[in-house]
């Protein structure tokens, strides 16, 4: 009989002891459903582009999460394809025909309602730095939705503002974002 207590005693000693590594053990996020929406403002009117084609992935470890979002260019959508082949043309997205995303997030983040992210974003051949920038986060369910607005600027990118009737494009492209991600 006191074996067999002893026995259960480490086998409860060793569940809490190994409970910790279960947590701390790499976990995968992927991105659900996205959908991101650039801004263009010129003098003469107002567009968006739409895409609902963002895939993603993030990996979890020793307390840091990767991710890693990408969107085709010609997948965005501002419900003229004239303006739409002209934007794919602009940003050179033939040569270039993905935009992505990068950023490292603390795995403790989940657990907030905002946090402020740095990205890393690849598009028409450039890279773009942007800090601290503030995101949403509503937990529903396993999974997690986050909203948010990236300040982007056509110079960010190196690209020339196109015009219309001569008067370019306003340099400011905020970039809305709605994401929601689930562990895989």
């Amino acid at each position: 009989m006191t074996t067999l207590m002893t026995m259960r005693t480490v086998a409860v000693c060793l569940l809490f002891a190994l409970a910790p590594l279960a947590r701390a053990a790499d976990s995968q996020w992927i991105l659900q459903q996205g959908t991101l929406t650039y801004h263009v403002s010129h003098p003469l009117h107002q567009s968006e582009g739409v895409s609902h084609e963002a895939r993603g992935k993030g990996i979890c470890h020793a307390g840091q999460c990767d991710f890693l979002i990408a969107v085709p260019v010609k997948s965005f959508d501002s419900g003229d394809s004239n303006r739409d082949l002209h934007m794919i043309q602009v940003t050179r997205g033939a040569q270039f025909p993905m935009v992505t995303v990068r950023t490292r997030l603390p795995e403790s983040a989940s657990a907030s309602a905002t946090v402020q992210a740095d990205l890393e974003i690849q598009f028409a051949g450039q890279t773009a730095q942007y800090k601290k920038v503030p995101f949403q986060l509503v937990t529903q369910g396993n999974q997690i939705r986050i909203t948010g607005t990236i300040a982007a600027t056509l110079t960010d990118f190196n690209i020339d503002p196109p015009t219309l009737l001569t008067m370019p494009v306003k340099n400011d492209i905020p970039i809305r974002v709605d994401l929601t991600w689930r562990p895989q």
